[in-house]
């Protein structure tokens, strides 16, 4: 059974970049550090490269249970533990103004820079980080000035000042006639399937963090969703058939 099998069609090109990481690693005996990985791409690296005596498998983020890590495939014997994090806070006039995570986003991404080189955005109180590739660190420093239309400064801070952040599952169960993606949606977020439609068609949904306009695609266990104004949510896993026929899902929200 090929590798490929276990995975959806368009993450084959990930597969394939991850394959070809382990072979520089097991032929070149060089170590790997990869951008930051999503927690769906953190995953398949757990899942291909597993336990292997041959390669050695580390992450982080910055701080324990960072959504966003960056990993290090090592060879046997080779300790290397510098992730290539930086840690960048954004100044900014609190008393007249705001910053929400979608426009800190949007801000960086105008700068030119790929998302794989920004790790977690960080919120607490009036206090705004974000954790980034340290290639990177010095331009944007330089370079965001402005985050929507508010004035900002950047300093680079110490990873160990790093906000306090906790991201919490709240666990439920529930039964669905299917495992489309309007169907899921409803259940998790008890929303009328011509909502989560509308919603779907709108482009406010993504599946492992990609937009997904179908409401007709088919969700398996293991995937992550996001819907705009509602959080996120993951599909742990698919249980056998209730007696109407229909099948058991456990979920996660995130909280």
């Amino acid at each position: 059974m090929s590798i490929y099998e276990h995975f959806r069609p368009e993450e084959k090109p990930f597969i394939d970049s991850l394959l070809e990481w382990k072979t520089q690693v097991l032929e070149r005996y060089v170590v790997k550090r990869t951008d930051f990985l999503d927690p769906r791409q953190l995953e398949m690296v757990k899942t291909i490269i597993g336990k292997n005596d041959e390669i050695t498998l580390s992450y982080s983020g910055g701080y324990q249970g960072a959504e966003r890590s960056r990993v290090l495939l090592s060879p046997p014997y080779v300790e290397d533990n510098d992730f290539g994090l930086a840690l960048l806070e954004v100044h900014y006039p609190v008393k007249y103004a705001s910053i929400d995570h979608r426009n800190l986003l949007g801000s960086l991404m105008g700068l030119g820079l790929k998302r794989e080189k920004f790790g977690d955005l960080l919120f607490a109180e009036n206090r705004v980080q974000c954790v980034v590739a340290d290639e990177i660190a010095d331009y944007v420093q330089l370079h965001l000035n402005k985050v929507g239309r508010v004035n900002v400064t950047i300093e680079r801070v110490a990873l160990n000042q790093i906000l306090p952040v906790e991201h919490e599952w709240e666990q439920r169960e529930g039964a669905v006639p299917s495992l489309r993606l309007d169907v899921v949606l409803s259940e998790i977020y008890h929303l009328s399937r011509s909502k989560v439609a509308d919603l779907v068609t709108n482009g406010l949904v993504k599946v492992n963090w990609k937009l997904i306009q179908k409401t007709s695609f088919e969700l398996k266990a293991g995937d992550y969703l996001s819907l705009r104004g509602f959080g996120r949510s993951r599909l742990i896993s698919v249980g056998g058939q209730t007696k109407r026929g229909n099948l058991w899902i456990t979920y996660g929200l995130l909280r």
